[in-house]
């Protein structure tokens, strides 16, 4: 049989999907979607692996709908209109039920080709779930993004990774017969990162690889995978790994690293929009105040790739690449805003200080909207010592100052300013 085990293992039911309560678990949020019958349009947006094609073909069977599927990367718009023409012919021998439309990888889809769904979809001719990588606010138009319900699929975590390998030795039809003991699973729950189609094809590439008695340990994961690890394929695993190294490596202030694996994702056939889009946020994340021009550097590299495209875009994308590895490196701005959303959650929302209300009308001004506000610009050093948070968050600190040169000179400038408050 030369079906994947990740494709045999494809649950058939709701029931048998393993991973994403927060969507179909008992509080999950389509269950109420799913017992009224009305599915709207929406985007799945998740890493690989993570059930989303699956999902769409099982929401299809639940709700009992006509499913049809395209692949962003082989289908143009006459392939499009085919399917539409199609869809709404069959939605109407089925009255009110509107077929599924699928369309895997939909950030791949151009202007063009996501303009071509919107006619069908505010019709409700169809009813259109697009799967997506990337996140939808970039690659999505607005005038289709607008129509559809956003869900995030997160990955797999070590139970339920656990639950698939349990799963796949006692139902697959192939590895049921089989002598396999799991002595030691670390390996390949690593491997995977999460992706339930990676770790079934880890597992299933030990399996046929070595003779029974099967005792898979860790040691014996790592030396399969290894040796029969493919050549870079955009389409296939070893995609974001690959863009795992480049990162990792610019981060590490590697620039040879960083030339090596973004040569690799370029032979390999990578998205350049991609690349350049990594780098970017990148150079917020890894280097931010450390070195502001970073982004600058990065946006004009964006910029730059779509402008020019292969083959000339790989020289602005290895100027870019070897100038942030050459950074100082600072992630203080991305800690700021992890710790401030994280304060939020716990706290709720609280209270603006009546201070820095907006105050556009009279009866705002009576309640004392914007009463003590003080315009900096009127003082000394255009600075004034007021309260800028709300009472119970008054002197927390949210920004640290990492150690480099240009964020010494904020820690100083913040201590002159704000003396002890913050303890810069």
């Amino acid at each position: 049989m030369n079906t994947p085990l990740a494709e045999r293992m494809r649950p058939k039911s709701l029931e048998e999907f393993v991973g994403q309560e927060h969507l179909i678990g008992p509080q999950g949020g389509l269950n109420p979607i799913l017992k009224s019958g009305k599915l709207p349009s929406m985007i799945l947006w998740g890493p690989p692996g993570t059930g989303k094609t699956t999902l769409a073909r099982l929401l299809a069977v639940q709700i009992e709908r006509p499913f049809y599927q395209l692949s962003a990367i082989n289908s143009g718009v006459k392939e499009i209109r085919d399917i539409l023409i199609k869809a709404e012919y069959e939605g109407g021998l089925f009255s009110n039920k509107s077929p599924l439309l699928f369309i895997d990888e939909i950030h791949r889809f151009s202007k063009s080709q996501q303009d071509s769904l919107l006619g069908a979809v505010e019709k409700g001719s169809i009813t259109l779930i697009g799967a997506t990588t990337e996140n939808p606010s970039f690659e999505v138009i607005n005038a289709l993004l607008s129509r559809c319900q956003v869900y995030v699929l997160n990955p797999l975590d070590k139970f339920q990774l656990q639950k698939l390998i349990s799963n796949a030795l006692d139902r697959d039809i192939e590895l049921k017969n089989k002598k396999i003991e799991i002595l030691e699973n670390e390996a390949l729950l690593k491997i995977s990162g999460g992706d339930a189609r990676k770790l079934l094809s880890s597992l299933e590439l030990v399996v046929n690889s070595s003779p029974e008695p099967l005792k898979i340990d860790n040691a014996m994961v790592l030396d399969k995978v290894q040796t029969h690890m493919g050549m870079f394929d955009k389409k296939g695993d070893l995609h974001y790994d690959i863009i795992s190294a480049f990162i990792k490596s610019i981060r590490g202030s590697d620039p040879n690293g960083a030339v090596y694996w973004l040569a690799r994702m370029i032979e390999g056939g990578e998205d350049i929009k991609f690349i350049a889009r990594r780098m970017l946020i990148l150079a917020s994340e890894d280097i931010g105040n450390a070195n502001p021009t970073a982004l600058v550097m990065a946006n004009s590299t964006f910029q730059a790739v779509n402008v020019l495209g292969l083959p000339e875009a790989r020289i602005p994308l290895s100027q870019c690449a070897i100038y942030l590895a050459g950074s100082e490196k600072s992630n203080a701005s991305y800690k700021a805003i992890n710790r401030a959303q994280q304060k939020v959650k716990e706290t709720g929302d609280l209270g603006v200080p009546l201070s820095l209300r907006n105050a556009p009308t009279e009866l705002m001004k009576q309640f004392d909207h914007g009463k003590s506000y003080q315009y900096a610009h009127d003082h000394e050093n255009h600075f004034i010592n007021m309260e800028f948070l709300p009472k119970d968050l008054e002197g927390f600190r949210f920004y640290e100052p990492a150690e480099n040169s240009k964020e010494n000179q904020m820690r100083k400038f913040l201590k002159s300013r704000w003396k002890d408050k913050y303890g810069y």
